[in-house]
């Protein structure tokens, strides 16, 4: 039975070669924008995304964002295709594996970091301790923020993995109690998985906002 459960998420399908990971850029086969004549609805939407993202992570970047926003509404452009990408029947959902999410995360956190440090060293020493500190809480708030920063890579990759996994999970039980199920458990069974699917689309949604949004966070910080 779990075996069976867990094997949703498996990357591998055949000993040499697994196809699963190809449904990580399978949506941009499926989205040839750029062979229609005039904007059509599904681009207008796509704009609208896009704008409203780019707004928003100016507004939290301030001034200095230095094209940084653009790296950010194609960061969260990405893992909302790939979330959504997993909520079809029978697609691999790559955001559900921490080799996806930490390759996303740790180079982003590693690269801020580094140009921090190497062109704001001051700025980077103020974070450490918030504005009044008393001075004999101050060691210990330097601790608690060195290791609030490395774990950060971390965090992120797990919120995504873990918010993505459980919604599937639930899922996969539900359809397969459904087969053992009685005619009149049926339609229930049936309204509840709706009720999830909903969910689901929504989480992958505000997955994909919080990811790029803390990341913007974070980057505001080296700035």
């Amino acid at each position: 039975m779990m075996t069976n459960l867990f094997s949703t998420f498996d990357p591998s399908t055949t000993m040499f070669i697994s196809m699963n990971w190809m449904s990580t850029i399978l949506c941009f086969i499926m989205m040839p924008l750029m062979f229609w004549m005039l904007p059509n609805r599904l681009n207008m939407l796509l704009s609208m995304i896009t704008k409203s993202m780019n707004n928003e992570m100016k507004m939290l970047m301030g001034p200095n964002s230095k094209g940084m926003t653009l790296m950010m509404v194609t960061l969260f452009s990405f893992i909302l295709m790939n979330n959504a990408m997993g909520l079809l029947p029978y697609i691999f959902t790559s955001s559900s594996h921490l080799v996806f999410t930490l390759t996303m995360a740790l180079p982003l956190w590693l690269s801020m970091m580094m140009y921090g440090w190497i062109n704001y060293t001051n700025n980077m020493f103020s974070h450490l301790i918030p504005v009044g500190t008393p001075p004999v809480l101050m060691p210990f708030m330097v601790l608690i923020e060195t290791i609030s920063n490395l774990i950060r890579p971390g965090s992120l990759a797990v919120r995504l993995t873990a918010n993505m996994i459980a919604g599937h999970l639930l899922m996969s039980l539900l359809g397969n109690n459904s087969v053992s199920a009685t005619s009149v458990m049926i339609p229930l069974i049936m309204m509840v998985q709706i009720m999830l699917m909903l969910f689901e689309t929504a989480v992958s949604l505000i997955q994909a906002y919080v990811f790029s949004i803390l990341s913007t966070l974070y980057s505001s910080e080296t700035m």
